[in-house]
């Protein structure tokens, strides 16, 4: 029986195009290489999420990266391009995309994810209606949708990339909704952020397999 449809968004960890923040502190290569480690590790708990019944999904960007990167996004999850627009616009698309049930959705750069918040979030939905993952910077790295009643325009207005940007998610959604809360999750922005071991091994060349 499936439980509900786990969302993981996804970018080609290709250097320049992901974590520039931090790839202008420790060079663009390096941050392309601890994208890559952040996104296998949560592709890993997402396997062990998995065998408790979640679908997972792969919502990918850019879209003409679809077919590459086998070893890192495994053919066992469905992929699925991601649309255009804002965050929101994005987010709000890929849950459409679902034709039932309860969806979470999680980025791949929280190192601190592991499966049993897959498992603590559907649980929440079978008692409210939203549930959100906070990050210490006033964003959110999980989102989910219990999709009973009608959400409406979701992530309306929200001040991405903000301190705001999980109140402004929150206040968002219907008032009546019953919204619940994970434990509070870093990421990895800057050079100061970086303390897991996974983090810290040399480099590696990335190439699209």
């Amino acid at each position: 029986m499936i439980r509900g449809t786990l969302i993981i968004f996804v970018k080609a960890p290709k250097a320049g195009r992901v974590k520039t923040r931090l790839g202008r502190e420790i060079g663009i290569g390096r941050a392309a290489e601890i994208f890559r480690k952040l996104t296998a590790l949560t592709v890993a708990e997402a396997m062990s999420a998995r065998r408790t019944g979640v679908e997972v999904v792969l919502a990918v960007d850019p879209p003409g990266e679809i077919r590459h990167w086998r070893r890192l996004w495994p053919g066992e999850f469905r992929r699925t391009p991601q649309s255009r627009g804002s965050l929101g616009d994005r987010l709000a698309a890929a849950i459409a995309e679902v034709e039932r049930g309860p969806v979470v959705v999680i980025g791949a750069d929280a190192p601190g994810f592991r499966a049993r918040h897959v498992r603590a979030a559907f649980t929440a939905l079978g008692a409210h209606d939203a549930v959100f993952g906070p990050a210490t910077d006033g964003g959110f790295w999980l989102v989910g949708l219990a999709r009973r009643r009608r959400a409406g325009p979701v992530f309306e207005g929200v001040r991405w990339s903000s301190k705001h940007a999980l109140r402004d998610a929150q206040e968002s959604l219907p008032k009546s909704f019953r919204v619940a809360s994970l434990v509070w999750l870093g990421d990895i922005d800057e050079a100061g952020d970086l303390g897991a071991p996974i983090l810290r091994s040399p480099a590696r060349t990335l190439t699209a397999e």
